[in-house]
């Protein structure tokens, strides 16, 4: 049993992050679907990225962790998956996801296929339905990164050093 963990600025009152759960059960009904936060500020990536730093490794090993705090969603911008010594690390390639994974030992980064791992529909607003859920899903039920996408370098991907800097700011003034 794998768990997914959500972490989203989606907040809770739209029907979005119900329709990633919905997603991931439709295609594992058993997964245990676990929201990390869903309050993270609308586009701060650098503040979801600290988030999500501090908080993996109180994950079971084997976490899917799917983040989607993506201001660059309809773009170009490259959906992959992170592979680290003991987490998979689903999202945008806006550097998001590097320092939690570098901080576990990142070991390899894909681009997800959207023909493979995506829904048949894919809307160019919503790939944390539409790619990211599903990518989660088919990973907890075992499939293999380079089935889902194809291998990337590590140094081709997006560095959260690479981002604007801005202040991380929570409820608690960290």
């Amino acid at each position: 049993m794998t768990v997914i963990a959500l972490m989203t600025d989606f907040g809770l009152k739209d029907p979005y992050v119900g329709m990633m759960k919905a997603v991931i059960l439709s295609i594992n009904p058993n997964a245990v679907i676990v929201d990390l936060t869903h309050d993270v500020p609308k586009y701060n990536v650098i503040l979801a990225s600290h988030i999500l730093k501090v908080s993996y490794r109180y994950f079971p090993k084997g976490t899917v962790f799917v983040v989607v705090v993506d201001p660059g969603v309809g773009s170009r911008r490259r959906p992959i998956i992170i592979s680290s010594r003991n987490y998979l690390f689903v999202g945008p390639d806006n550097g998001v996801l590097i320092p939690a994974a570098k901080d576990d030992g990142l070991l390899n980064a894909y681009e997800i296929n959207i023909k493979i791992a995506g829904l048949k529909e894919i809307s160019h607003t919503f790939h944390g339905r539409d790619i990211f859920a599903p990518t989660a899903a088919y990973l907890s039920l075992g499939m293999l990164p380079d089935v889902l996408g194809h291998r990337l370098s590590p140094d081709e991907l997006i560095s959260t050093a690479e981002l604007p800097e801005e202040p991380i700011i929570t409820a608690e003034g960290i």
